[in-house]
């Protein structure tokens, strides 16, 4: 069976910076949630008009940066 595609929304304020993001972990900020999401898959964001943008990424994908994310900050 085929892992869904799951689409993960970014706005973003006027001077680029990202103000909401879906699937956010906590202890992430927008931008770093976005940050991580660009590193890992440039090539699964699209962007849209009127300041928006979506990541389409699997759920595993998904969840392993999650993951990453809360590995990274417990190590600090």
């Amino acid at each position: 069976m085929a892992e869904g595609i799951v689409m993960v929304h970014v706005r973003f304020s006027p001077d680029g910076s990202v103000t909401e993001i879906g699937e956010r972990p906590s202890g992430a900020s927008p931008q770093q949630w976005f940050n991580r999401l660009s590193d890992a898959g440039d090539t699964h964001y699209q962007a849209l008009s009127g300041g928006r943008g979506v990541f389409r990424m699997t759920r595993g994908i998904i969840d392993a940066l999650k993951e990453g994310a809360a590995n990274g900050a417990a190590g600090r």
